[in-house]
């Protein structure tokens, strides 16, 4: 019933196509296999075979097929082995189906879209913390953000999207959406979580219990 519903509003976007529909993880590699898609939409828990299961087989045989994750599931196990299995993002079932939309659209473009929580979870696991921590920003020692950059940078690195974003720094979504232009542009990064972890990797961004 749920897949059905997910299909029939998909099926509203003039820019998607619905190629096939699976009821299990084998099905999904098996047609995967035949139909080629661009993107296929996995959840984690199902017959036959696992979500990660099929998502490293359609990887490993498919490299060009993305895979975007729709689960309920935010557990560590589920979120890491599916990001190692070649997942290329990761919602969960309570994101609005707007969200859905622009997360197959970035996923087409070579984007790694994340659920806010799910993105927190893999900046703490890449930088070794525990779940109990907090985003500390300091002075790039080059290509500098203005402290207005460091401020929304710090606030991705806490998974706050957008709107958050803006109700945090009483700043419009449009604001947002330009600091985080600027930021991708001088950083030469094409993503949020890209951003987060090569900011940690400079030196930039700490993440302290």
């Amino acid at each position: 019933m749920l897949r059905e519903g997910t299909v029939a509003l998909l099926r509203r976007e003039r820019d998607i196509q619905i190629v096939a529909e699976a009821s299990n993880g084998q099905e999904a590699v098996d047609l995967a296999s035949q139909l080629k898609p661009d993107i296929v939409v996995m959840d984690v828990r199902m017959p036959v075979l696992s979500g990660i299961e099929a998502t490293r087989r359609i990887r490993e045989s498919l490299p060009d097929v993305q895979v975007l994750v729709l689960t309920a599931h935010d557990d560590d196990q589920y979120v890491f082995s599916l990001l190692e299995a070649g997942a290329s993002g990761y919602l969960l079932k309570t994101a609005p189906i707007s969200e859905l939309v622009k997360a197959v659209r970035q996923v087409h473009d070579g984007e790694m879209p994340l659920d806010p929580s799910i993105a927190r979870k893999v900046v703490l696991h890449m930088s070794g913390k525990g779940s109990k921590s907090s985003a500390v920003v300091t002075t790039p020692s080059s290509e500098e953000l203005t402290a207005r950059e460091l401020e929304v940078l710090q606030l991705l690195a806490q998974g706050l999207n957008n709107n958050a974003i803006a109700e945090t720094l009483s700043i419009s979504d449009r604001t947002v959406q330009a600091h985080l232009t600027n930021i991708f542009s001088k950083m030469h990064v094409s993503s949020r979580l890209e951003a987060v972890l090569t900011a940690i990797r400079r030196g930039w961004l700490t993440i302290a219990s």
